[in-house]
């Protein structure tokens, strides 16, 4: 395995190998891991995202798998890299992690079947899908906002080749606790088969992005949050939660909402206000129902 990043040396947008705790540029530069200004590790045409693939998500959110994957469209507008800010908007409550494994196409792919996507991988690295669930209800299925808003799509902080994706455990921890834990033998549709799927009708272009899935343990953050993606193999990538500016308000566009479900997304499954106190994650409060006063 090699592990390739991106980097900002000396101002300039840079590819480098890592060594060890070194990160060597092609002419022999080198920059310390710590030191070093992260940048996404490809530049995507697209970002593609698998809703549900594995099992502990589907059991946390009662319900069942589609009999084929289903997907959605991240803008590229999104990207983050290791050790960036995730905005938080004003106003919005419900911004989740997703830790997830993302694949890194490496050729232009079209029509291949399951068993031939393995060389047209460039290779692997870390993503977290967050999504700002408090504009659920707006957005028609789309996920534009929820998952699409600037700054909620980290991925990095490198690119590793030869990763074999079967059998590896992957955490989200969120200010030192562990939040989520799953492994990729609990995916009901591996790598290689996301790609066949997708080839079907899209073409893939070197460097576009698949997310592809996270297990349960989604919760929403809190400015001042620090979270990290661990996954075996690939690293961490590892991100702080920021409060964003006072935005535009009322004056255009639905409004973020917490509806029951927004609520039920954010807090982990499709659960009824019942007397019930959502189960929380690190930072957030407790919810109940009216009906409880």
């Amino acid at each position: 395995m090699a592990e390739y990043r991106r980097i900002l040396l000396n101002g300039a947008i840079t590819q480098v190998e890592r060594d060890g705790d070194i990160l060597r540029a092609g002419d022999g530069r080198e920059v310390a891991i710590e030191d070093a200004i992260h940048l996404p590790p490809s530049q995507p045409t697209k970002i593609i995202a698998c809703h549900l693939n594995y099992r502990s998500r589907v059991e946390e959110f009662m319900t069942k798998l589609p009999p084929a994957p289903t997907y959605f469209h991240k803008p590229t507008t999104a990207l983050n890299a290791h050790r960036g800010h995730v905005v938080r908007p004003q106003r919005c409550e419900y911004l989740n992690f997703e830790g997830e494994i993302a694949i890194v196409m490496g050729t232009t792919t079209r029509n291949v079947a399951p068993d031939a996507v393995g060389p047209h991988i460039a290779g692997y690295t870390i993503a977290n899908d967050y999504g700002l669930h408090d504009f659920r209800d707006t957005d028609a299925g789309s996920m534009l906002r929820v998952k699409g808003s600037d700054t909620l799509c980290p991925i990095g902080p490198g690119l590793v080749t030869d990763w074999d994706f079967r059998a590896k455990t992957l955490r989200t921890i969120v200010n030192g606790e562990v939040a989520q834990e799953g492994n990729t033998d609990e995916m009901e549709w591996d790598m290689h088969y996301l790609v066949a799927d997708l080839a079907r009708t899209i073409t893939l272009l070197p460097g576009d992005v698949i997310l592809s899935g996270t297990p349960a343990g989604s919760r929403p953050t809190q400015p001042g949050d620090v979270v990290t993606v661990e996954v075996e193999g690939l690293g961490e990538l590892t991100n702080t939660i920021v409060a964003g500016p006072i935005p535009v308000g009322d004056q255009v566009g639905a409004q973020p909402s917490d509806s029951e479900e927004v609520l039920s997304t954010a807090m982990g499954g499709d659960w009824e206000f019942r007397g019930v106190r959502a189960p929380r994650g690190p930072g957030a409060k407790h919810y109940e129902s009216e009906l409880d006063e």
